[in-house]
């Protein structure tokens, strides 16, 4: 079994540590590339959700170079992830590529859900697999307080670039990290180096509200890069959603029969009070949060077509117009290009500045 994945943002790091860790040959997908969506693009439907068609393209380059077991998520209610895992095994099929695809479904099938890890792990017992899944929860934790990290230092670095560099050095402990005591002290690795960036504490920085569809706020390729631009622009910016959130809340306290995210769904409410799929409900709420919390803007990415956040777009005038945030929605695809992206990203900062300065916000 040679196994691969679908590339997500630090996710991917996760998964291919807990493959290897389960015993598994790795093969991870290539880093995405103009390439891996063309292939994506070709073979997708034409209105499919970007990410389906970016995953396509990682399923069919990984199988190119000898893949032959693709593990995927899988997921319920009325977002279209839920069908992504069929409808790529039948596209790959009908291409002619032999494989096995391994879904793993969320907490209401946990029967399938062990099952199917068992057979991930079928060479380890149950609690050698429950330890590497202890080890990845604390490696998800860790990357994300890395990236966290990250963002609030990139707007106030002494010199372009220093942050991400940094950043990407500080990743590689965390990735070679096998047991929870080699996370701990990969973290603190992590956290040494990142904290020896030069930055100007007395930094006067814009803060920002990222808010939208998971994939999009995890996966630097599709949002292309927003959160590194805005933070060499001077722009610090707070994620709304990371992996880690999402797993306690969707997955943990969901299968427990607990609501999770509760002061995010109350915020909504006046606005939206109940689910929309994906995660339209987290995009209103977060906005009105981030108001609350005397943010200077949100910025909102979806992918184009996806119904849960233009249900949550169509609302967000109404969040900016009465809790006084600016909003910027990006509907982006494999047609968005960088350029007019980072033209309307410094006119919104631009009119965030002014704002700031006591001249009156007029919506872009």
């Amino acid at each position: 079994m040679r196994v691969t994945y679908p590339h997500m943002g630090l996710i991917s790091i996760a998964f291919h540590g807990l493959l290897r860790d389960l015993g598994l040959d790795v093969l991870p997908p290539p880093p995405i590339t103009k390439k891996t969506i063309n292939l994506g693009v070709l073979h997708s439907p034409e209105f499919a959700c970007f990410p389906l068609k970016v995953n396509m393209g990682n399923f069919i380059e990984s199988l190119e170079l000898g893949a032959d077991t693709i593990v995927m998520a899988g997921g319920s209610g009325p977002c279209r992830f839920g069908y992504y895992a069929e409808v790529q095994r039948e596209i790959l099929t009908d291409l002619g590529y032999k494989f096995k695809m391994i879904v793993l479904e969320p907490p209401q099938e946990r029967a399938i859900l062990l099952e199917k890890l068992k057979e991930l792990g079928a060479k380890r017992s149950w609690p050698a697999i429950l330890r590497t899944l202890q080890t990845t929860w604390r490696r998800i934790k860790a990357l994300d307080e890395i990236h966290a990290q990250s963002l609030r230092i990139r707007p106030r670095e002494l010199a372009k670039g220093s942050t991400t560099k940094a950043y990407e050095k500080a990743l590689l402990p965390l990735a070679a990290a096998c047991t929870p005591r080699e996370v701990s002290q990969a973290l603190r690795t992590a956290r040494k180096i990142l904290g020896g960036v030069p930055i100007n504490t007395e930094k006067k920085v814009l803060r920002i509200g990222f808010v939208g569809e998971i994939y999009m706020l995890l996966e630097p390729y599709a949002n292309l890069e927003v959160e590194r631009l805005l933070g060499e622009m001077g722009v610090e910016v707070d994620r709304s959603i990371y992996m880690s959130h999402w797993i306690k809340d969707h997955l943990l306290l969901k299968s427990l029969g607990l609501a999770g995210n509760k002061p995010t769904k109350k915020a909504a409410a006046p606005y939206l009070n109940h689910f929309v799929g994906g995660h339209g409900w987290e995009s209103v709420g977060d906005t009105v949060r981030y108001a609350q919390r005397g943010f200077d803007g949100v910025i909102h990415v979806l992918p184009f077509t996806c119904t849960p956040e233009i249900v949550a777009q169509s609302i967000l005038p109404t969040v900016s117009r009465e809790q006084g945030i600016p909003v910027l929605s990006f509907s982006l695809d494999e047609q968005s290009g960088e350029a007019g992206f980072q033209t309307r990203l410094e006119a919104f900062l631009d009119l965030l500045e002014q704002r700031k300065n006591r001249v009156k916000f007029v919506a872009p």
